[in-house]
């Protein structure tokens, strides 16, 4: 299984929300008034008990009934006061919630754009994507929901204690001290909330990751009949996350009934002494309804405290996680100072005494000692048994990796030395694994060169004989073709493919089996197109059918991650080596 992403130093609580204060922080102005409605919210909830003091004192208890409805009126005034902010504060927070979640998808999206291949290899695409989605919901949810629910109760936890002191500093004093009971079991409980919470979100990305895997591969689980397997790991990982999730909601449970028993506890004690006040005169009837209701309320905002306390915590272990994936930084990266590589390009390609290791694969060798110069506008062909390194020198070419000893040059310069992405413009490649994307059939065409116009996307179509499928499509280029290209063959797959590199139109060409999944006519076609674009470029040629390969300039025979034979095709087939064997095994 791929390990995750190394942890970055982070305090242990709530500390981790920095990332999502920092992406709100940029809209000052919707905070502002978000928090304005927040307050004046918060207020107009507190003024509803003194509302009902001066309705009873005033009213009733005065005998006054024609001016009653003086005091209704202003606790009407009151209510829809607090209506018209609540609303205002839904909307603001709701949009800052759903804006920050917005911007920390683009950026950790971004940031994953830059990383190198082996941090991919480290760690599962699937993986990485539930966080974008179930993390990032967390976050949606803690921004548009959980803060504002927290500064509100707050607000009107603390408000609503100093104004209980005006009513009855006696009552209030004996109130605060259940306090600190409320308090301690937050600390005790909250931070094994927080590990459980993780744990939990953990496992919901183990079942998004298994649901993505699963989903892509479906022909081959339907075809080696491994539904009843697949479906009861898919149970089990479900039952992992019911498990970690029950004991979650158990000690949210336990810490939410301990402080709402405690602080009602704490209320009916302070009431009961408040109701013999009462009856010996020294507080009116107005205030022990006022206090009451105040402390009602109190009450409640602290017990929704400590259910937003537990979100919070979970939020902050959401916010972790996302914080690890926008701290990776990537492994190859462009120098402080990059070097201009020449122009015009050459298309010249040197490897000098390169040894190389695969990250995930540090015990063997993928290249040694390999020493290899590719003049301009030459075909080599590298041909070898699988493992030998063939797919390796390709990755350091478009330095997706660098090597652990020696250099590759491009064009007479370090490719370490230049940046990755003007090395990448000068190289086109077709990977022997086509990759099509879910969009339409011009946009997978425009991935080669993407200010192409229509006429450049027919041209390069009809090199690579794709064009006569492509206008039988439904909608010609604008056919969505589908998850992976569903909607094509294998054969028509890599035509695409090919198309799209002679769309590029680079001065370095990398075929990877580029006809591999061709019948014999389309290869015969493609291969003929390949030959007058290879006419006038460098060109590194992986194959494994050597038929493919006879009329390069130079066949480089590879085996163990060394070059053991090299010169072409005649000189090979005669030389006695391993060329003349594979070639023995293809021709008879």
């Amino acid at each position: 299984m791929a390990t995750a992403p190394t942890p970055v130093p982070s305090k242990a609580k709530i500390d981790n929300l920095k990332i999502v204060w920092r992406m709100a922080a940029r809209y000052p102005g919707r905070i502002a008034a978000a928090l304005a409605a927040m307050l004046v919210a918060a207020l107009a909830t507190l003024a509803i008990p003194s509302s009902f003091k001066l309705i009873i004192d005033r009213g009733f208890m005065a005998g006054g009934g024609g001016d009653i409805g003086r005091w209704f009126q202003y606790l009407l005034l009151l209510v829809l006061i607090m209506a018209v902010a609540t609303a205002f504060r839904f909307y603001f927070v709701s949009w800052l919630g759903e804006r920050v979640v917005a911007d920390l998808r683009i950026a950790v999206q971004a940031n994953l754009l830059r990383l190198s291949p082996s941090f991919f290899e480290e760690n599962r695409p699937s993986e990485i994507a539930s966080r974008m989605t179930s993390d990032t919901t967390i976050i949606e949810q803690l921004v548009g929901s959980t803060i504002s629910i927290a500064v509100r109760n707050l607000v009107i936890g603390v408000g609503g204690i100093l104004y209980l002191f005006t009513l009855s500093p006696k009552l209030t004093g004996l109130l605060v001290l259940g306090i600190p009971l409320v308090i301690l079991p937050i600390m005790i409980l909250g931070r094994r909330v927080r590990t459980i919470s993780r744990a939990s979100q953990d496992r919901v990305a183990d079942v998004g990751a298994m649901t993505s895997e699963v989903l892509g591969a479906m022909k081959i689980v339907q075809a080696f009949g491994q539904q009843r397997r697949e479906g009861q790991r898919f149970a089990d990982a479900v039952e992992r996350v019911l498990a970690t999730a029950k004991t979650r909601i158990l000690l949210r449970a336990i810490m939410t009934a301990t402080v709402i028993g405690l602080i009602f506890s704490a209320i009916t004690l302070v009431m009961w002494q408040g109701a013999i006040d009462v009856s010996q005169g020294r507080m009116s009837g107005g205030s022990i309804a006022a206090f009451v209701l105040t402390g009602v309320f109190v009450a409640g905002s602290f017990g929704a405290l400590t259910e937003v306390w537990g979100d919070l915590l979970r939020g902050s272990g959401a916010a972790q996680r996302l914080a690890e994936l926008l701290a990776e930084t990537p492994g190859i990266a462009a120098p402080a100072q990059p070097a201009t590589l020449p122009e015009p390009a050459r298309g010249e390609i040197a490897f000098s005494g390169v040894e190389f290791r695969y990250p995930t694969r540090q015990e063997v060798s993928a290249l040694h000692d390999f020493s290899l110069t590719v003049r301009p506008g030459e075909t080599v062909a590298l041909v070898g048994p699988s493992g030998a390194g063939k797919t390796t020198v390709f990755q350091l070419v478009q330095r997706f990796y660098d090597p652990v000893a020696g250099s590759v040059a491009v064009d007479g310069l370090d490719v370490r030395s230049v940046d990755p992405e003007a090395l990448r413009q000068r190289i086109a490649v077709v990977p022997q694994e086509t990759v099509i994307f879910a969009a339409s059939a011009r946009d997978n065409l425009r991935y080669g060169r993407w200010d192409a116009d229509d006429d450049a996307l027919w041209d390069a179509a009809e090199a690579a004989n794709a064009a006569d499928f492509l206008r039988d499509l439904p909608d010609g280029l604008d056919t969505f073709l589908g998850e992976g290209g569903a909607r094509l063959s294998g054969g028509q797959r890599q035509r695409v493919a090919i198309a799209r590199a002679l769309l590029r139109d680079a001065p370095i060409l990398l075929l990877d089996e580029a006809t591999s999944a061709l019948d014999a006519e389309s290869e015969r076609l493609v291969q003929s197109a390949l030959e007058r674009l290879m006419q006038s470029r460098t060109t590194l040629v992986i194959a494994h059918r050597l038929a493919t390969v006879r009329a390069a300039d130079r066949i480089v025979v590879m085996d163990g991650g060394k070059i053991v034979e090299e010169g072409p095709h005649a000189e090979l087939e005669r030389g006695g080596g391993l060329y003349q064997r594979l070639a023995g095994l293809q021709f008879g």
